[in-house]
């Protein structure tokens, strides 16, 4: 416990030069603080792994998409990403009950191209060519 106490009070340190806190406010911080990493390092030791507690539907967002597996916020959950956490898109998406035809982009992003898709107007250029 003594390191994590010592974490935690770089932290509050850091944070007590930053802005006005009391000792109470300092002393409450620091019990969280060296409870919160004695946790992480224990279920780190222990090999748990924790999946963000967030509904598959709330992860994807107007300006992020929030990967199930780690809790990290992206615009794009990229194949790359997920072979991370040894699965395909299509078993990411089966995983969490995406239909196969959801993109993994976040919400802002899906509509940028949807709109450049649709000023490019490929389908009248197509017919053109034959």
């Amino acid at each position: 416990m003594d390191d994590y106490l010592k974490e935690a009070l770089e932290i509050v340190k850091a944070q007590a030069s930053v802005r006005n806190m009391t000792e109470e406010d300092i002393l409450s911080m620091v019990d969280k603080l060296a409870r919160g990493i004695a946790d992480i390092h224990h279920s780190a030791e222990e090999g748990e792994v924790e999946h963000p507690s967030i509904e598959p539907k709330k992860a994807i967002r107007e300006k992020s998409i929030i990967c199930l597996e780690c809790g990290k916020s992206f615009k794009v959950l990229t194949k790359r990403h997920l072979a991370t956490h040894d699965l395909t898109p299509a078993e990411y998406k089966e995983k969490y009950g995406y239909t196969k035809k959801t993109s993994l982009v976040c919400k802002s992003l899906a509509r940028e191209r949807r709109k450049k898709m649709a000023d490019m107007r490929l389908w009248e250029r197509r017919g053109q060519s034959k």
